[in-house]
């Protein structure tokens, strides 16, 4: 069951002493290096409830080994909320298909249906244009582009996530949104100010800003969406996003990632969700990461898009309220704990 904004606080209450909200996370750097790959408890077994069909519930993830960590406390956020975990099947995208990744999954989810498939940074080599932040810039990020071609043909429906997620929810309300014939869902933000993620030489050019005549474009955050990968092929959406990206490399008409050329794509023509799937910015923005608040409403899907993000903060004791609730997924066994074992 979603959690409500007064739940969710009242976690938040119980964990009041050793936190500073207002304060910047100054030593947390946006690619958090390991020397080894980190070492993770094993996970409980999560079951169908009697009830569950045999019905399938796609869910693409990057896979990375600086943000792991964040990998691994959302994918058992989404088993432990979920009625049927077991119908839950996962698909990560990698740049590397390293075996010791993979035995580390298995090791920490013994029952997780799962496959990892490797993405080619030479796909996105001098597509990439730099950004306001490192981590934006990195291949990976723009793996969610090509994940129609990655995946074999009998995926035809995903729910893509990034690694800074975490449940509260069962996925499962979230994989049964109708698209009413769009390519893709998302919570849409149309407060926010759209023109804010494109330049002045984008909007004083006419023929690149005639893209959204006719189109309503609102902003959403592409961390959290679930795709008709079969209408993404058909309509080669991948070629359209490539399209801008090249663009781009012209004229600077964006400044961050992967996001500003999904959002020509499909901004003003998507299906919009209730913002509880995607309670997002809770890393703060891109350049300082500072604190945030939750948004007031229901929630079922915490984001910590943005720089600061939770391990980092935690693990330099200068969280920020909401990581505390990102605390209780955190399956990471640290050496000192593993010494005392």
């Amino acid at each position: 069951m979603a959690l409500s904004l007064l739940s969710l606080l009242g976690l938040l209450s119980m964990s009041t002493i050793l936190l500073r909200p207002d304060t910047a996370m100054a030593t947390a750097t946006d690619i958090h290096l390991q020397e080894a790959l980190p070492s993770f408890r094993e996970a409980p077994a999560f079951r169908n409830s009697a009830t569950c069909s045999s019905h399938a519930i796609h869910v693409v993830m990057p896979l990375d080994t600086n943000y792991i960590r964040g990998t691994m406390a959302a994918v058992l956020s989404i088993l432990q909320h979920s009625t049927c975990p077991e119908n839950v099947s996962f698909h990560f995208l990698s740049v590397h298909l390293d075996t010791e990744i993979s035995s580390l999954i298995n090791s920490t989810f013994p029952y997780l249906s799962f496959k990892m498939y490797q993405f080619d940074p030479d796909r996105v080599r001098g597509k990439i244009s730099k950004s306001v932040r490192q981590a934006l810039d990195q291949p990976l990020n723009y793996a969610r582009i090509y994940m129609v071609d990655i995946l074999p043909p009998s995926v035809g429906r995903v729910i893509y996530l990034d690694s800074d997620i975490i449940f509260v929810d069962d996925i499962a309300k979230l994989w049964g949104v109708d698209l009413g014939g769009k390519v893709l869902a998302a919570p849409e933000y149309c407060h926010a100010n759209f023109t804010s993620y494109f330049t002045d030489a984008f909007w004083s050019d006419r023929q690149l800003a005639s893209v959204f005549i006719g189109r309503r474009p609102c902003y959403f955050n592409t961390g959290v969406m679930v795709v008709d990968v079969d209408q993404w092929r058909k309509g080669g959406y991948t070629r359209k996003v490539e399209d801008w990206m090249a663009v781009q490399k012209h004229k600077r008409i964006y400044q961050l990632g992967s996001l500003p050329p999904i959002l020509l794509v499909f901004a003003g023509n998507i299906k919009g969700v209730e913002h509880r799937w995607n309670q997002h910015g809770l890393g703060g923005d891109n350049l300082e990461g500072r604190c945030r608040e939750l948004h007031p409403g229901p929630i079922s899907l915490l984001h910590w898009s943005g720089k600061g993000k939770p391990w980092l903060r935690l693990d330099a004791r200068r969280p920020c309220t909401v990581d505390y609730l990102w605390a209780p997924y955190d399956l990471y066994r640290s050496s000192r704990v593993a010494l005392e074992e």
